[in-house]
């Protein structure tokens, strides 16, 4: 089997744990690759997440590494177990490797918690918000680029309608309901959206007002990607440059706390709800 010019970010990701208990157990990855019976060189190309990896061989590895954690074993075994092509592989060749990574991290996700402070969150964006978005990009998106990233946007909320939906919780900043993306008439069907939504039980919407000052992390985009086990996290930086994934326990550990910090300077759900009536009211 040919090596993969392009890893997903979770075939990237599963690659990564097993480095990860490879180097805890202090075994080489000669070693490890005899466990295997496969050549030394291919033990970097599966760390890589070049090379895909049957679960039973996962089980081997993660055995003889001393591994504990039954679970993330488990985890671990069924994403090498994956064969299925997502739906976002159709835009493969046709938009960054980056944003499809998005859309098959959030598909996976057990909760997603964003946090946004001069946009509306991409879940929870409507088609003529998200046009007028993307109407934005310096410099203009191609029409053909833009209708692909509009209809990979959209499709991404599907999570949110599944017959099992993904929790949902968004913390955003009173100026990103302020700002009117395709005028008055657009903004205020965008708020009513995020009303609608933000009523369903597996969907939480808070407001960080302006009366709440200066707060930590402003100006940054992210959403935490939560997993089964917190080993499995995922952080999905958003920039003007791309987007960036952090997993390290470090990183994630840092963005829980800030995620702490930011929930403890949002409104609660029923007074974000009222905030957000009144704005789209004033428009």
């Amino acid at each position: 089997m040919p090596p993969r010019s392009t890893p997903t970010a979770r075939q990237q990701r599963l690659g990564h744990e097993l480095r990860r208990l490879r180097e805890q157990s202090g075994m080489s990855a000669q070693q490890a690759a005899a466990l295997l019976g496969v050549d030394r060189t291919r033990i970097p190309h599966i760390e890589s997440g070049r090379f895909g990896i049957s679960p039973e061989r996962v089980r081997t590895l993660a055995f003889n590494y001393g591994c504990p954690d039954t679970v993330l074993v488990d985890l671990l075994a069924a994403m090498a177990q994956e064969r299925d092509r997502g739906w976002w592989e159709q835009h493969r060749g046709l938009l960054p490797p980056a944003l499809l990574d998005i859309a098959e991290l959030e598909y996976h996700a057990q909760e997603l918690l964003t946090s946004v402070t001069t946009h509306i969150p991409g879940l929870l964006q409507t088609e003529e918000h998200a046009r007028a978005v993307f109407d934005t990009a310096v410099p203009p998106l191609p029409e053909p680029d833009l209708e692909a990233r509009l209809a990979l946007r959209l499709r991404r909320q599907e999570v949110l309608d599944r017959d099992r939906p993904t929790r949902y919780e968004a913390v955003i900043h009173e100026a990103a309901l302020r700002m009117q993306f395709g005028g008055r008439k657009v903004a205020r069907a965008q708020l009513e959206h995020i009303l609608e939504r933000s009523e369903r039980e597996t969907i939480t919407v808070r407001v960080i007002p302006f009366t709440a000052g200066g707060f930590p992390g402003a100006g940054q985009s992210f959403t935490y990607v939560s997993a089964p086990v917190p080993q499995l996290d995922t952080v999905q930086l958003d920039s003007s440059h791309g987007s960036t994934l952090l997993d390290t326990d470090m990183q994630l550990r840092r963005y829980r706390g800030l995620l702490e910090r930011l929930r403890g300077l949002a409104l609660p759900r029923s007074a974000s709800r009222d905030l957000i009536r009144t704005i789209a009211q004033d428009l």
